[in-house]
């Protein structure tokens, strides 16, 4: 009966303290501006290969090949446990990357700290804290900030103090660059995500001022309604 009670003991410890994800390979920096798997130019980040976007049952424990994931298989349980709602989360909030990654699936920009490589001291919390403030709306779509980005997180598994992501693109930072942030989500975001949420450029885009390419078409009505609430599958 002891013994019984000591296995049933056993895997409840290993159940509950069981890591909601684990990692093959961590993605090691590049030179940045490596180009984007289409084969055009990028001005930020390294290119990370795609690893799909299959939806999980909830609770489930995913393997990754690359961490941090840029894409991957991830929950669908809208505005609970992903995508979840766009905003900071702190050190212990509990956030997993089957969470977040339906929010890059929809475009968004997801930003990592890591605790381990000093990113949880008191000052670099309160700038993390604040960069949702005065955030820009999505590059091609014009989804409001605060709809779907941007998620701020904590995420251990990388060799670098932050990391910045859009579908299947990261950019390390070993300093908190919010000019940089903001840059790399108006050049690479909405580009690669498999599930856009407006009509992307055409073919044959001119190119805007700030070296991005200008969206030809949008159609605001396909993107998720730009309320506190809102949270696409």
């Amino acid at each position: 009966m002891v013994a019984v009670v000591a296995v049933i003991g056993a895997f409840f410890f290993f159940s509950v303290t069981a890591s909601a994800y684990t990692c093959t390979t961590i993605s090691q920096p590049e030179p940045s501006g490596t180009p984007l798997p289409n084969g055009s130019p990028a001005l930020l980040g390294q290119s990370q290969s795609d690893m799909g976007n299959l939806h999980i049952p909830v609770g489930s424990s995913q393997r990754y090949s690359y961490c941090p994931p840029a894409s991957g298989p991830h929950y669908n349980n809208p505005g609970v446990d992903g995508p979840i709602p766009a905003k900071y989360y702190g050190p212990n909030d509990g956030t997993k990357p089957e969470g977040w990654i339906h929010n890059l699936e929809h475009g968004a920009v997801v930003i990592l700290y890591n605790c381990k490589m000093g990113a949880c001291d008191a000052a670099t919390q309160a700038a993390l804290q604040a960069i949702p403030q005065n955030f820009p709306d999505s590059p091609i779509c014009g989804i409001k900030a605060g709809v779907l980005a941007p998620v701020i997180a904590r995420f251990d598994d990388m060799p670098a103090p932050f990391a910045v992501l859009v579908w299947d693109r990261l950019l390390y930072m070993n300093t908190l660059d919010v000019a940089e942030i903001k840059d790399f989500y108006q050049t690479e975001g909405e580009r690669l995500n498999p599930e856009p949420q407006c009509t992307r450029p055409s073919a044959g885009p001119s190119t805007a001022p700030n070296g991005s390419v200008a969206p030809t078409s949008v159609a605001p009505s396909s993107a998720p309604a730009p309320a506190a609430s809102a949270s696409p599958s």
